[in-house]
């Protein structure tokens, strides 16, 4: 089948927000610009120069109504607007300190106060604050998150599993075909690197923040816990919704 990009996500603040972008310029080895560049960490993290593992931020995984946050990045500021049906709207710059009150007091409407507490934002130059420590992006499949659906019986969000790059026009599960293969989107050239083994976070419901459906389930009814495909930037171009794809080997 002949696919397609459909939809680039980021993330600026992990777990907090998602954001479509029409195109995107993306080096060789490196992530994805602005996605998880930041992160919230709590009260029980252990703090690192590098990349620093997900159970010290805060994460839908653990309180499912973080699922619910949308987000916009003004490149140019640095300022972040974020909306969230029960918080409301707020614009922070998390690299300024000054701006923490304000978002933490933002954050408590939705983070429970019996678990850890947040800290402070985490930025580590020249690192993001993605699941896995390698600079890679997940590429997913509209067509896998359709047999999902059918599992599941009635219509999904794309955005329970928070991916960076959609395809679509391909067969389902395709993806699990590339694994150890290069892939080219456009003019970039990626190579397919591991299947990304999926958590409760996915149960979430975007809208609400409220988990409502068994995703898990779902893909263990394939006998797996797996969604979409994390994939390494050989080299590096343009990428942007249209572009074909095209598997090299």
């Amino acid at each position: 089948m002949t696919g397609s990009v459909a939809h680039i996500w980021r993330h600026p603040i992990k777990a907090l927000g998602r954001e479509e972008v029409p195109a995107v310029d993306l080096a060789a080895r490196a992530w994805l610009p602005y996605d998880r560049l930041w992160a919230v960490a709590h009260d029980r993290a252990k703090p690192s120069d590098g990349w620093m593992h997900k159970v010290n931020f805060l994460r839908g995984v653990t309180e499912p109504r973080l699922m619910a946050v949308t987000a916009r990045l003004d490149e140019d500021t640095g300022q972040v607007r974020l909306d969230h049906p029960e918080a409301g709207e707020i614009e922070v710059s998390p690299d300024d300190p000054a701006d923490w009150p304000v978002f933490a007091a933002w954050l408590a409407r939705i983070w429970p106060a019996e678990l850890p507490g947040p800290i402070g934002v985490v930025r580590n130059t020249g690192v993001q604050m993605t699941d896995v420590p390698e600079p890679w992006l997940s590429l997913n499949n509209l067509s896998s998150h359709r047999a999902v659906e059918g599992r599941v019986g009635r219509p999904l969000s794309v955005h329970r599993w928070r991916g960076n790059i959609w395809l679509d026009g391909l067969g389902p599960w395709e993806e699990f075909e590339w694994i150890g293969r290069r892939v080219r989107l456009g003019s970039v050239l990626f190579e397919v690197r591991e299947r990304i083994t999926r958590c409760k976070a996915t149960m979430a419901n975007p809208d609400t923040g409220r988990r409502d459906a068994d995703t898990l389930g779902a893909l263990q009814s394939w006998n797996h816990q797996d969604f979409g495909v994390y994939a390494a930037v050989l080299s590096g171009g343009r990428l942007k919704r249209g572009d074909t794809v095209e598997v090299i080997q």
